[in-house]
């Protein structure tokens, strides 16, 4: 064992499964990842409105809220996206132990710091879900005029323009929002989640 400060791990007699036995679920981390404008925050905020109505234990981390905190000092080079899906990946993984379904909303453009969160997690704690829509697309909505931006030359190097996105190659769950509105994509995680974290309980039977 390493004698190194800080090295040490303590051991503690109340862990992840006790917890999460107490909430009726099993921890996981829901994994929104996507273009900016593809959706992701919009289907995983109403996916945690429908778990909060069914006595699920839940907390969203939303990369953007999350860059007003805890990554506040990080900007949009390559190191600091690396760092800033390493930050997010600890603190779910944090909140997995606490028993509690995780849900991340974020970019996250590169598949070995996504790769690297899920190896974080037990196996099938971590579900990955590709939120899909064209580069195009996501620059006609552009719901923060941050494409608006990136055209008219104040932001530089970002995520389709100038910086890659790589999609997932396996994702759990691939969504294509063209196709479908919040509340059916989020409906159609939940039918995933049956069965895999949570049962089938209604409010009225917890």
């Amino acid at each position: 064992m390493s004698t190194e400060p800080g090295a040490y791990i303590h051991p503690t007699e109340v862990n992840k499964r006790s917890r999460a036995a107490l909430m009726d679920q099993k921890p996981a981390t829901l994994w929104f990842t996507g273009l900016s404008g593809a959706r992701k925050s919009t289907t995983a905020n109403h996916l945690e409105q429908l778990l909060h109505h069914d006595c699920h234990h839940t907390v969203l981390l939303d990369g953007d809220n999350i860059r007003h905190g805890l990554n506040s000092d990080l900007g949009f080079t390559e190191e600091d996206r690396i760092e800033n899906i390493r930050r997010i990946a600890e603190v779910a993984k944090l909140m997995t132990e606490v028993g509690l379904i995780v849900l991340v909303a974020s970019i996250s453009p590169f598949r070995s710091a996504r790769q690297f969160a899920r190896n974080l997690m037990e196996p099938g704690e971590f579900i990955e879900i590709f939120v899909d829509a064209p580069l195009e697309e996501c620059v006609k909505r552009d719901p923060k005029g941050l494409y608006k931006q990136v055209l008219s030359g104040e932001i530089a190097h970002f995520t389709g323009f100038g910086s890659d996105y790589e999609p997932p190659e396996r994702p759990e769950l691939h969504l294509r929002t063209t196709e479908a509105g919040r509340a059916e994509l989020a409906e159609e995680i939940v039918a995933f989640l049956k069965g895999r974290i949570y049962g089938d309980k209604t409010p009225e039977e917890l």
